[in-house]
C-alpha cells in the first residue's frame, strides 16, 4: 500500500528582513523576504521519512501569492512528488477560518490517507488552521506530534503533552500537526533543485475549491478583525552617564532601580 500524504506548507515572512503592513493591517507579503514555515518544514520532513521507510506519494499544498510557488519548489527539491498552489485575489487577507476553509476546499479534490500541517505559523502563532481543516473534512486530528509512524491503515503519533507525552493511534484518513522539534529537515539535493526548477506546479483558484461558500473566503470571510498592527516597537534613545567613581555609579543604578520599582 502506497500511503498518500498531503503536506500543507506556508510561505511566511522572514522577520530578519523586516515586516511591512498594508493600510488594512494585513501583512504586505509581496514586499517581504520569505521562508518556509519551520513547523511545516518539520511536517514535510516527517512525510519524506515515511516515504523513505514505507513508500508514499507526497504532495505539498500551499495557499498564497503567485510567488509562493517558490516554497513548493523548495519542498519538491527536498523530495516531494507534486506541488499545488492555491492563489486568487478573492483569497487575500484570510484569517485562520478563511484559510482553513480554502485549504479544505482544495483538499476535497485530492485522494489522501494522511494530511500533515505545521502546528502553527510564525506569522500568526494561532495553531488553529490544522485542527480547523480536520473539522471541515470531518477526520480525526492529532496535534503537537513529536514522532509519526505508519502501522497498516493507521498512524501512530507521539504527542507532546506538558511534562510527558501521549502515544495515540488513529485510523487514516487523519490529520497530524507537527512541531519544529519533530526532526531536523533535510537539505535540498542538487539534482532535486534542477528537477524542481523544471517541475510543473498545479495552480488552482476559487473555481477549484469544492463545497466552499464565497462568504467564508478572503478578508470579507474572516471574522478576525485587526485592531492595530505595527512593526517591532523601537526603543527610545538611551542615557549615557559618566560617574566620577564606582560608588557614584552604584548610587546612580540603585536610584534608577528604585524609581522603576524594580527593587
Amino acid at each position: 500500500m502506497t500511503v498518500k500524504i498531503v503536506v500543507c506548507i506556508k510561505q511566511v515572512p522572514d522577520t530578519k528582513g523586516g515586516v511591512k503592513f498594508n493600510p488594512d493591517g494585513t501583512l504586505d507579503r509581496g514586499a517581504m523576504l520569505t521562508i518556509m514555515n519551520p513547523d511545516d518544514k518539520a511536517g514535510l520532513e516527517a512525510a519524506l521519512r515515511i516515504k523513505d521507510e514505507y513508500g508514499a506519494e507526497v504532495t505539498v499544498l500551499t495557499m498564497g501569492l503567485p510567488k509562493a510557488d517558490e516554497v513548493l519548489r523548495e519542498a519538491m527539491a527536498m523530495g516531494a512528488d507534486k506541488g499545488i498552489l492555491v492563489t486568487d485575489r478573492v483569497l487575500g487577507g484570510a484569517d485562520t477560518w478563511a484559510t482553513s476553509t480554502t485549504l479544505a476546499g482544495a483538499l476535497r479534490n485530492l485522494d489522501y490517507d494522511l494530511i500533515i500541517t505545521g502546528r502553527q505559523a510564525i506569522d500568526g502563532d494561532t495553531a488553529q488552521v490544522g485542527p480547523q481543516i480536520s473539522e471541515h473534512l470531518d477526520i480525526p486530528v492529532i496535534s503537537y506530534a513529536e514522532d509519526i509512524k505508519i502501522d497498516g491503515d493507521s498512524v501512530v503519533v507521539q504527542r507532546q503533552y506538558e511534562d510527558r507525552y501521549h502515544i495515540l493511534k488513529a485510523k487514516m484518513p487523519c490529520l497530524v500537526t507537527a512541531l519544529a522539534e519533530l526532526n531536523e529537515p533535510r537539505y535540498m539535493t542538487p539534482g532535486g533543485i534542477f528537477d524542481a526548477c523544471d517541475a510543473e506546479i498545479t495552480t488552482w483558484g476559487r473555481a477549484n475549491l469544492v463545497d466552499v461558500e464565497d462568504g467564508d473566503l478572503g478578508l470579507k470571510g474572516s471574522p478576525t478583525k485587526i485592531a492595530k498592527a505595527s512593526d517591532k516597537v523601537r526603543k527610545g534613545a538611551g542615557e549615557k552617564v559618566t560617574p566620577d567613581s564606582p560608588a557614584e555609579a552604584v548610587d546612580y543604578i540603585m536610584d534608577k532601580l528604585l524609581t522603576k520599582h524594580v527593587i
